[in-house]
């Protein structure tokens, strides 16, 4: 027995190194938890369901804003719901074009949010919020309801979203599309192949870099969801029936 138990097995407070020790246990064992029951999925998706990444600090009245608010009317008039960040700039502007696109409600408005010590309050065009304590666990619930990524111009934090997204796709834990918008988002991919694929010095594959779709204009994004969404409906549809025969024959 360790000289800081008592027979009781307790361990004091006092006694830093078995209380660091029992801190790390409980940590690790948290994350294996919350692992495993990510792992639980539903057979089928009611909702189809497409995040926007893109910057915080783009203003209503530029045209960037207006073309990314135009853009999730669209979607949500196709039948999409629709996840942001929840925030001012660009996110606001995806969550108000769905709000205009979808004067019915039938669409999710959704915004999950990370606490920082500025941009507290989630836009006012978010039905449902999410707030997270870290960025880590609010990355992890874009991935479990997602089904389709586009990225709009944005900053180093729409950076590590889309490269988290663009990696879990390479390493094949996720099969959703991954659409880039704007010569900001080339530039980065071209660059990413000129230095990861240099001869001799290899660090990625060829085809790593064909996961991004980039695209020069929101129309170009549509058009790639609304297809991918075709294809969402098909399979569940066939899914459906599969559950209808099964059930018929029990």
């Amino acid at each position: 027995m360790a000289a800081s138990d008592g027979e009781d097995g307790i361990v004091r407070l006092s006694d830093e190194e078995p209380v660091r020790q029992i801190l790390v246990d409980a940590l690790f064992s948290l994350w294996s938890t919350a692992n495993s029951l990510s792992r639980i999925r539903p057979t089928t998706k009611d909702r189809y369901r497409v995040t926007v990444f893109g910057s915080a600090r783009t203003e209503a009245g530029h045209w960037v804003y207006e073309e990314v608010e135009r853009m999730c009317a669209g979607l949500a008039a196709l039948g999409c719901d629709l996840i942001t960040g929840g925030g001012p700039g660009l996110m606001e502007a995806a969550n108000r074009g769905v709000a205009l696109g979808n004067p019915d409600g039938e669409a999710e408005n959704i915004g999950i949010r990370v606490q920082l010590p500025f941009e507290q309050a989630a836009n006012p065009y978010v039905d449902d919020v999410f707030s997270h304590g870290t960025f880590f666990t609010r990355l992890h619930q874009f991935v479990l309801m997602s089904d389709a990524y586009v990225v709009v111009p944005g900053g180093i934090g729409t950076l590590l979203e889309t490269t988290m997204i663009w990696q879990l796709v390479q390493v094949r834990h996720l099969k959703t599309p991954l659409v880039l918008v704007g010569p900001m988002w080339r530039g980065l991919v071209d660059w990413a192949r000129s230095q990861m694929l240099r001869p001799g010095f290899e660090l990625a594959g060829s085809s790593d870099f064909e996961i991004p779709t980039c695209v020069d204009t929101t129309d170009e994004a549509m058009a790639l969801i609304r297809e991918h969404h075709q294809v969402w409906r098909n399979e569940r549809r066939a899914e459906i029936e599969r559950s209808k025969s099964q059930s018929c024959l029990v």
